[in-house]
């Protein structure tokens, strides 16, 4: 398809439309006709870039016509016409050169992996056009830094205010559930249940307590329970079943835990803490249940979109997980920013790392929200994306898929980067309790402070009940076991979806009852 002879007439008033102001519309004609005859289905590199920046020169010109009235109808549905197939051919690039060089994704065998299952992974875990890289120089951005400035913002505004000790109350059966907030297998849909379908608001709450943030950086109680729940306020503004706010509170326990048992506290600022509960708490906030491409596909513009730096954005897993690997491998260590990115990503992504009962109950809800999808695809005869048709969704293998490329991978590297960053740590503490070592370094002493503050906040439990208070010193860090049991975990949880998948499932609606049978043969396991 060709640009009208009108349409090149009207696009040569000379004026800038490259960012960059190299390239001027007095030149229009002549870049037509290089951008028609490109062949543009196998564009690598810089001749993607110099395409996208020409196709938005001439886009901006169709909108100054428009804007005249002065444009043909047909002419310009052609052009239109013709830069969407460059969008689409621009995008297709982009996607197979990321699949062809940045990630596992390549090594998957067609005959292994559903086309269904593969395109799933591809549209969700890799960066679609319009990614920009970065300078060597530079490091990647995340955005809890951001929400670390906020947050010193935020508080230092509730500073301001006169600080009201007015406690949250709980109810018992929410004092119950929270006992196993520690746990790995702490169970967030008793805690919604329990709370009222608060989860968000009591799970805020009792972290702040025990992290003793609100004491350290003077917030006042009556400040962060309304935050938290016009936090929930947001969560629940669509109805999702799965990105709601059960998820969120879920996610920033989850960090909690991991923070918690890997000792990764000990190495945190108090400021880190508070940014990662922080970033936890928000990352999906008003959440829509549909996906990116959806978004594109219906043509909203969302101000989401804006901020993709967002750690929890799936598509920049691969990036993400690459980034992390080389900097193991580098003599100066792990870069906080990063490391602390992987764990938020880690906990958005850990339900099939739990046990099969809260896994399969996350499936359920996740497949609802993308089934949902599928149903508004189908009303506005649009194709249907990725497992978003409830009639021939293939779940088990989807999940299979899920586990073997992107949880259990990632999970790997949580585990390695700890031991790298903790061991150390833990060298350190053990050499400083003896009398001929000098004094502990300021990161073991707010790690220390810390775990003071979390055995203060248990001990009324734990008088209760008559148990002991826990230990979250350095000494009692064990990451062999936490390594250990999440990888057990996975494996279990694959191999019921294994069953699943030779059964000839084809639909999570039609293996419920198989799905709670096979529960009933299994004993949950517990960290």
């Amino acid at each position: 398809m060709r640009f009208s002879a009108q349409s090149r007439h009207r696009c040569t008033a000379g004026e800038s439309w490259s960012p960059r102001g190299s390239v001027t519309m007095g030149s229009t004609a002549t870049e037509i006709e290089d951008l028609e005859n490109t062949p543009y289905k196998f564009l690598i590199g810089e001749q993607t870039e110099k395409m996208w920046q020409r196709l938005k020169g001439i886009l901006r010109c169709l909108v100054k016509q428009l804007e005249k009235g002065d444009v043909n109808v047909v002419d310009l549905k052609k052009n239109i016409e013709y830069a969407a197939s460059v969008l689409e051919a621009v995008y297709i690039d982009e996607t197979r050169r990321l699949l062809d060089t940045e990630d596992e994704l390549s090594d998957i065998q067609t005959d292994s992996v559903p086309s269904e299952v593969r395109d799933w992974l591809a549209s969700t875990f890799t960066r679609k056009m319009g990614m920009t890289k970065k300078k060597p120089e530079e490091k990647p951005k995340f955005r809890s830094i951001v929400h670390a400035v906020q947050a010193g913002i935020f508080v230092e505004r509730m500073y301001r205010k006169s600080y009201h000790m007015v406690g949250l109350a709980y109810p018992a059966a929410v004092i119950v559930t929270l006992k196993d907030v520690d746990k790995w297998s702490f169970d967030v849909f008793s805690l919604n249940e329990a709370s009222g379908e608060h989860s968000l608001k009591f799970m805020i709450y009792e972290l702040f307590t025990r992290y003793d943030l609100m004491n350290r950086f003077k917030i006042p109680v009556s400040c962060l329970i309304a935050f938290a729940e016009a936090l929930e306020v947001g969560y629940s503004k669509y109805k999702n079943p799965y990105h709601n706010l059960i998820h969120a509170a879920d996610v920033t326990q989850t960090v909690h835990y991991i923070m918690l048992h890997t000792g990764i506290m000990h190495w945190l600022t108090e400021l880190e803490i508070l940014a990662m509960v922080f970033a936890a708490a928000i990352h999906d906030y008003e959440h829509t249940g549909t996906t990116n491409n959806f978004h594109i596909q219906t043509r909203d513009l969302r101000n989401l979109v804006i901020e993709m730096v967002l750690s929890t954005d799936m598509s920049g897993h691969f990036q993400q997980i690459k980034n992390i690997r080389n900097s193991l491998q580098q003599p100066e260590g792990l870069d906080r920013a990063k490391t602390m990115s992987l764990i938020l990503h880690a906990a958005d992504i850990s339900h099939p790392a739990k046990s099969w009962r809260l896994h399969y109950r996350w499936t359920t809800a996740l497949m609802e929200e993308f089934f949902l999808q599928g149903d508004k695809e189908a009303e506005l005869g649009l194709p249907f994306s990725p497992l978003c048709d409830r009639k021939s969704t293939m779940v088990a293998q989807s999940q299979i898929g899920f586990i073997d490329f992107i949880v259990e991978p990632t999970f790997s590297l949580l585990t390695d980067s700890t031991e790298k960053i903790v061991i150390p740590l833990i060298e350190e503490a053990s050499k400083a309790e003896s009398p001929n070592y000098g004094a502990s370094s300021s990161a073991t002493l707010v790690g220390l402070h810390i775990a003071d503050s979390m055995r203060r906040s248990n001990m009324k439990g734990c008088v209760s009940d008559g148990s002991c208070s826990p230990d979250y010193s350095l000494a009692a860090v064990d990451l062999k076991s936490f390594k250990n049991n999440l990888m057990d975990i996975i494996q279990q949880n694959k191999e019921r979806w294994k069953e699943l998948a030779a059964q000839g499932e084809l639909g999570l609606h039609k293996n419920s009852e198989d799905l709670a049978n096979t529960e009933e043969k299994h004993s949950d396991t517990h960290l």
